[in-house]
């Protein structure tokens, strides 16, 4: 799981600072707020890259899709890409985990000992 997940996390890093790009150019925010904003969902993304299997990672992830697709009212393209990655995040969870437990299975029937390569 902790691989899948962390590839969408690494993936919305990128996406979150291109929309800090495109939301540079609106009238609506000053280039301070935008970074400041942008930097820490980016800086966000990162971290729980390493948090993911740590109690509440999963939980803080789904706050950052949360974040990421009500950034579309400052940049409107963030709807939908917020909702792919939302819907990337939901996947990695969902079958990272039944990779995880597949593993499990597998490594449980495992015959035990230095002869059973």
């Amino acid at each position: 799981m902790r691989t899948l997940c962390a590839s969408t996390l690494i993936g919305e890093f990128f996406v979150i600072g291109f929309a800090g790009l495109v939301a540079m150019k609106s009238d609506g925010a000053s280039m301070a707020t935008v970074w400041t904003v942008c930097g820490i969902a980016m800086l966000l993304s990162v971290l729980l890259c390493g948090m993911i299997t740590r109690p509440g990672g999963i939980q803080l992830g789904w706050a950052l899709q949360i974040a990421l697709i009500a950034s579309g009212f400052v940049v409107p393209a963030m709807f939908f890409l917020g909702a792919l990655f939302a819907g990337l995040w939901w996947a990695s969870v969902f079958y990272g985990r039944r990779i995880d437990e597949a593993k499990a299975r597998w490594e449980a029937q495992a015959p035990a000992g230095p002869d059973a390569a």
